[in-house]
């Protein structure tokens, strides 16, 4: 089917899933919005995040998407159940995918799920966890700061370091031995969060396997892009151009991005 696969989410953190969306499905066009301009999403009301995501939901949708992918775990939390009921067009987000690899990570049933203040609040891991998988603890930690770190690009440098390592200091005290990334925006912190709790740890992202759903579920409905050669992906962002830009080309290693601007009332 010739139709773009639409990929939103509260900033550049759902680059981690689109690129691993791009890698297993070459062939497919890729639209994304990310909201800078009102990111993070962590902090706000479900009423916020709803209508926040309603509103690129609509966008892409008058752009004739044919799948939807939430690759915002906030935005998972809060939105996919409507958007799920009332968009004419699968929806997919990245919470149940994300406890899916922890759960085939895990060999003591120990779970750390990072996230925003948001998503920690919803207990939407707990209970896509449990759901898999009973016997499982779970130990969540909201990480406020990390998405700050990300969307200003200063996430490769010591300051991140520094932070990574306050905002992790609860976790001294737990047992543990797979850590989820409960926020697409992470991965681009993973490196300094396995430094802190040690090699021993499987730190995971949602991204891999939100990717693989997406597969599986095009393939099963037979909704591939029968072309090889797909279009470039689009990129909106209702804040900076230049900054989303060159996150954009850093991350998924590109050069002359095709980036341009959106806004919602």
């Amino acid at each position: 089917m010739k139709a773009p696969i639409g990929v939103i989410d509260s900033g550049v953190g759902g680059l981690t899933v689109a690129k691993e969306i791009m890698r297993l499905l070459p062939n497919e066009e890729i639209i994304y919005i990310g909201d800078t301009a009102r990111c993070p999403y962590g902090p706000r009301t479900g009423s916020e995040v709803r209508k926040f995501t309603w509103q690129m939901a609509i966008a892409l949708s008058k752009m004739n998407i044919k799948m939807l992918v939430i690759a915002c775990n906030t935005a998972t939390a809060v939105a996919l159940n409507s958007l799920s009921k009332k968009m004419p067009f699968p929806v997919i987000g990245v919470i149940f995918p994300g406890a899916r690899a922890a759960i085939k990570a895990t060999k003591k049933n120990e779970i750390v799920v990072l996230g925003t203040s948001g998503t920690i609040k919803s207990g939407a891991y707990e209970e896509a966890i449990a759901a898999l998988n009973t016997s499982s603890k779970v130990i969540p930690l909201a990480c406020p700061t990390f998405v700050p770190i990300v969307e200003s690009n200063e996430y490769e440098g010591d300051f991140a370091h520094k932070m990574v390592i306050e905002a992790l200091e609860p976790l001294k005290s737990e047992h543990f031995d797979t850590v989820i990334l409960g926020c697409t925006h992470y991965p681009l912190l993973q490196k300094h969060i396995e430094s802190v709790v040690g090699k021993n740890v499987h730190v995971l992202s949602s991204a891999e396997e939100t990717a693989q759903d997406v597969l599986e579920y095009l393939e099963y409905h037979h909704l591939q892009n029968p072309i090889k050669e797909a279009k470039e992906p689009i990129f909106y962002t209702t804040g900076s151009v230049p900054i989303f830009k060159t996150i954009v080309e850093k991350w998924l290693e590109m050069s002359n991005a095709d980036v341009r601007t959106i806004s919602f009332n």
